[in-house]
């Protein structure tokens, strides 16, 4: 052999290596627990009996001293703080002789503690042995030398000697290291003076530390103790009251064309409208689709849910939106509803069948006959309930049961509006609507089936459109349009009706392969059909001849729904959420398709790139709107981070992999795995020498990157967490990193010293940090709902000039917080819009905008931030209720 080991001799040479530093830290262990059993035996016989309230060599406070209530921060004054548990005051009588700056207890090992790794964070999710950490440099200055007072002390008369250190031990005999280094702390302490906390040394009521030098709270049940940094006197210092920065939803980029219908319409101003999440858009084109010039967004958010379906009245002003069903943060149900409103003024108008609807409305409808009088609704129910409304008193004039099957389109006739046509799942139904008197529920509507006769029954008929000579045209999923017409039925034709009329197919043309997800009478009255499989725009003449066609990009995706513009322009909605506008060539641009996670913003340019689990790379044009570019990255993207030059970004997925590409030509400039789990963070430094890479198998990863960002090397590895990255933050010089965990971990870490884990968390209180993201820390505490389970804010981040906190949480909503935020339930402005879980914020590089990402939605916000600090006015009286309603002050 060579000399070179084998390719498993460096796994095994780094375990072997581990093992034995774990057995050193373990007999070290033993030694001070040797030490601490033969100091507290000495105390003991050095204890004196209890035969006075008094003891002139311990420091007390007195029994009426004031406590600081639940939930409030404490004085930092030492004259006027608690110095621990009865029994923590029992070692400080008389202080072992040891190095100044150590917590009490026996001297610790040369070198300062030696701690298992994986259990030194703030958090208490660590299963190592030892969970503790030394206590901060310098607080036994408040105990020596002990000064004579009068006061009583507060254990003498609480147990007897010999019963103390029993009671220390079995408090603390979770670990050996937790009996030495935890004594004297500020950690043990936090929390459990009886002054301050009603249950009892060890009662978790009190979220603060009397000590004045960390605070702590707790996420299931788990202690998280930060502590406060030197230049905070006191908590009641700090800012309170939401900001005076406000956000304004300035753009809304995507379009829920997956898995949705009637959702694309042109108004009569020559608005777009459309929706995704929550959120109703209009879209005034101008200056090329989506680009720079461009009209702008306008945006309807009346709705507490997502918006599942769309109708314009026919005088092209008003407009009827359905909302699915929901629940609120509380787990109470958001019933579904429809909203007519006006489009000119963004008011609602009128609110239809609240408490009426089940699970969603999915289709609506105006009259057209008589002027938009009547609406009709299907609901989502088992049943699909079928219902006509006033749309001037918002009563419901008839309901009937429509099918078990799901019904995919609603119409009225545009000549008479007691007629009435619903399709879907291997139906086409044809009602008739008596209005009866006009007393509300004293309508009737029945119902004939539409006759395929000797043509095949389709699956699915997901559209039709009503002809101006009375008859119908369907597609079907077969790729068929078919025309139908009315007949009057002979004695042979079964079923009821008699002599009445019958609705039969007359016609047939093969249109497309696959499904026509959509059909459009364009106002020359041709015909415009949309595939699904072939993705083609087929228009039709009379008599169903094909006049011209012309396929959508296949990345584009299906057609999905068709709306005629101004003029000659077309519209059209695709299945992968792109709008395109003008010639079939050129749209908008191509939207996610799939749930959001990665989100960074350029680090000089008003740009941002997104990632998620549709595959897609896409950076975005913030001032312009529109999409740059997007590329398929072949797995799911998690998360992504700019090189401060701009000219890199590296993208983390979902099988451990991270890239590195060029924001100019688009290209892999490297491709690098570590382990094989997903990827969550990624971060450049501050200064683009180093990228940390947070990974879910505990790990962060560490490169040296070449000046341009092309070149990395591996030069480290942060070992120490017990549970998955989550989060991770640069310090201002780039020398350190503050990192989260899913255990609800706050670690430190060295990395110029060599990606050592500090042991010492209080000499990180005073670093400054070059980003804030972590969601766990001392200045975003007060970010944290009450009684939230750990999983309740996704992301986090600080602006730049560091004056707000955006948070992204599980409820749909933004919040706006001051920074710092040190203070528990701290107030915010909360701006709802996105309809599936918020999965990331970021600030733009100039705090002009916020970018916010939705889960389940795929919708990106972008929010201008206004009032100081910001580029516009704040608003008077800004809203702070969890869903704005259109006529908000926030929407400018």
């Amino acid at each position: 052999m060579d000399g070179a080991g084998g390719p498993g001799e460096g796994p095994a040479q780094e375990a072997l290596q581990s093992l034995s530093r774990r057995l050193q830290v373990q007999e070290k262990e033993m030694e001070l627990v040797k030490a601490a059993l033969a100091e507290a035996l000495r105390l003991l016989r050095l204890q004196a009996p209890p035969t006075s309230l008094q003891d002139p060599g311990t420091l007390g406070p007195p029994r009426d001293s004031p406590a600081a209530p639940p939930g409030l921060p404490p004085t930092c004054s030492p004259s006027l703080v608690s110095r621990g548990t009865q029994t923590e005051a029992e070692v400080e009588v008389e202080p072992p002789p040891g190095p100044p700056g150590l917590s009490n207890g026996p001297p610790a090992p040369p070198g300062g503690s030696e701690e298992p790794s994986g259990a030194q964070s703030e958090g208490g999710g660590s299963s190592s042995s030892g969970t503790g950490s030394p206590g901060p440099p310098g607080i036994l200055r408040l105990a020596q030398p002990p000064q004579r007072t009068d006061t009583p002390r507060r254990n003498s008369s609480s147990s007897s000697p010999s019963e103390r250190p029993r009671q220390k031990l079995s408090r603390k005999a979770a670990s050996s290291a937790n009996l030495l280094l935890r004594s004297g702390s500020t950690e043990s302490r936090g929390g459990k003076d009886p002054l301050s906390s009603p249950g009892g040394p060890g009662s978790r009521r009190s979220n603060y530390n009397l000590e004045g030098i960390s605070v702590k709270m707790f996420l299931r049940g788990r202690p998280i103790t930060m502590y406060i940094p030197s230049g905070i006197r006191s908590l009641e210092e700090l800012p309170s009251g939401p900001p005076p920065e406000t956000l304004s939803l300035d753009w809304v980029y995507g379009y829920r064309g997956r898995d949705s219908r009637s959702n694309l319409f042109v108004l009569r101003s020559g608005e777009v409208v459309y929706f995704i999440a929550c959120v109703v858009v209009l879209y005034r084109p101008g200056g090329g689709p989506g680009g720079p010039g461009g009209g702008g967004q306008r945006h309807y958010r009346g709705h507490t849910d997502c918006v599942r379906c769309l109708a314009v009245h026919p005088d092209g002003v008003r407009v009827a939106s359905g909302q699915t069903a929901g629940v609120d943060k509380d787990g109470k149900p958001l019933q579904p509803v429809v909203h007519v409103w006006d489009s000119e003024t963004l008011l609602k108008l009128q609110e239809i069948g609240l408490g009426a609807f089940e699970r969603g409305v999915g289709a609506l409808a105006f009259s057209v006959a008589d002027q938009g009088a009547f609406l009709c609704v299907v609901d989502d129910s088992n049943e699909h309930m079928l219902s006509v409304w006033d749309c001037s008193r918002g009563t419901k004039l008839a309901e009937i049961k429509s099918t078990n099957d799901s019904v995919l389109a609603v119409g009225f006739n545009p000549r008479d509006s007691s007629s009435i046509v619903t399709s879907g799942k291997s139906h086409v139904h044809f009602w008739n609507w008596n209005g009866g008197t006009g007393i509300p529920g004293n309508g009737t509507l029945t119902r004939k089936q539409g006759v395929f006769g000797k043509y095949k029954k389709p699956k699915f008929i997901p559209c039709f459109v009503f002809l101006p000579d009375g008859d119908i045209l369907t597609g079907d999923s077969e790729g068929n349009i078919l025309t139908w017409g009315r007949s009057l039925s002979d004695s042979r034709t079964p079923g009821r009706g008699g002599a009445k009329e019958t609705y039969g197919i007359v016609a047939q043309a093969h249109a497309h392969e696959g499904s026509i997800f959509a059909l459009c009478l364009r106002r020359d009255g041709t015909v415009l059909s949309g595939g699904g499989r072939d993705r083609r725009l087929v228009q039709w003449g009379p008599g169903l001849v094909a006049l011209q066609e012309a396929e959508i990009p296949d990345h584009f995706g299906a057609v999905r729904a068709i709306a005629e513009g101004p003029g000659s322009e077309l519209l059209v909605g695709t299945t992968k959420n792109a709008l395109l506008r003008g010639d079939l060539a050129q749209g908008f641009s191509p939207g996610h398709t799939d749930e959001l996670w990665g989100l960074c913003t350029h680090p000089f340019q008003n740009r941002f790139l997104t990632c998620g689990h549709d595959r897609q790379l896409c950076l975005w044009d913030g001032e312009g709107h529109a999409l740059a570019w997007s590329i398929d990255l072949k797995e799911t993207g998690l998360c992504a981070d700019f090189h401060p030059s701009g000219a890199v970004v590296a993208v983390g997925l979902n099988t451990g992999r991270w890239l590195v590409l060029d924001t100019e030509t688009r290209e892999i400039v490297s491709d690098i795995t570590d382990g094989n789990e997903q990827l969550s963070v990624v971060r450049y430094s501050p200064d683009g020498l180093y990228l940390a890479i947070g990974s879910h198998d505990n790990m962060i990863y560490i490169y040296s990157v070449s000046s341009d960002g092309a070149k990395s090397s591996r030069f480290g590895r942060c070992v120490g967490h017990s549970s998955f990255i989550t989060h991770l933050d640069w310090s201002k010089d780039g020398n350190f990193i503050m990192s989260n965990s899913g255990d609800y971990e706050i670690l430190y870490w060295d990395v110029a010293g060599g990606c050592k884990l500090l042991r010492n968390r209080y000499e990180s209180r005073d670093r400054e940090w070059a980003t804030y993201t972590c969601v766990l820390g001392f200045h975003v505490y007060g970010v944290w709902p009450d009684g939230s389970d750990g999983t309740d804010i996704n992301s986090l981040c600080r602006s730049h000039n560091e004056r707000v906190v955006a948070v992204a949480d599980d409820f749909c909503k933004v919040h706006l917080f001051q920074y710092p935020c040190a203070r528990a339930k701290a107030p915010s402005l909360v701006y709802g819009g996105h309809g599936s879980h918020v999965t990331s914020v970021r600030f733009t590089h100039d705090d002009s905008h916020l970018i916010s990402l939705g889960g389940k939605d795929a919708s990106i916000f972008q929010w201008r931030v206004l009032g100081a600090g910001g580029t516009g006015p704040v608003p008077t009286t800004p809203s702070r209720t969890p869903s704005l309603s259109p006529a908000s002050s926030l929407d400018v």
